[in-house]
């Protein structure tokens, strides 16, 4: 029996220091772990303040892009419309020419008046001031086009 008791009292002693050691540990980890919910609470802020900065840099991205499309599509649409003018501007030359060398050939052989050469004439002038001033037209246009991208290379040099 005194076995037993002295078994006991060892296994009291043995649970007693284990419970004393939990005790230590815990106030041990409490310190820690106030101060790890501390830094966890700044990651979490820190992570929050990135989430926001990367969610304005999209949209900023994204409103910079809309706004390129825009542009490009604008732009698009001014060459197209340009491009139209020029190629009607040209066909009308080619027919004047054709007309007055019809003109001239007529006047050659004798049958022409001459003053419908001369309205031919200047009908064929006028048409190559239509053809110059769509030539300047699309000058510009290009120079629009170019003067912002020249600017950029500017100002990132």
């Amino acid at each position: 029996m005194s076995d037993i008791d002295e078994l006991q009292r060892r296994i009291t002693a043995a649970l007693d220091r284990v419970a004393g050691g939990l005790d230590q540990f815990g106030a041990k980890s409490g310190g820690d772990t106030a101060a790890l919910e501390q830094a966890l609470d700044d990651e979490k802020l820190a992570n929050a303040h990135l989430s926001e900065r990367v969610r304005l840099l999209k949209q900023r991205q994204d409103d910079d892009l809309a706004e390129v499309k825009a542009s490009a599509t604008g732009a698009n649409e001014r060459m197209a419309q340009l491009d139209l003018e020029v190629q009607r501007v040209r066909k009308a030359n080619d027919d004047l020419r054709a007309s007055n060398q019809a003109l001239r050939a007529a006047n050659e052989a004798g049958v022409g008046e001459p003053h419908l050469i001369n309205k031919a004439m200047m009908a064929e002038l006028e048409a190559l001031r239509a053809t110059r001033a769509a030539d300047v037209s699309e000058t510009n246009a290009i120079i629009d086009a170019l003067t912002p991208l020249i600017n950029d290379a500017e100002g990132a040099a």
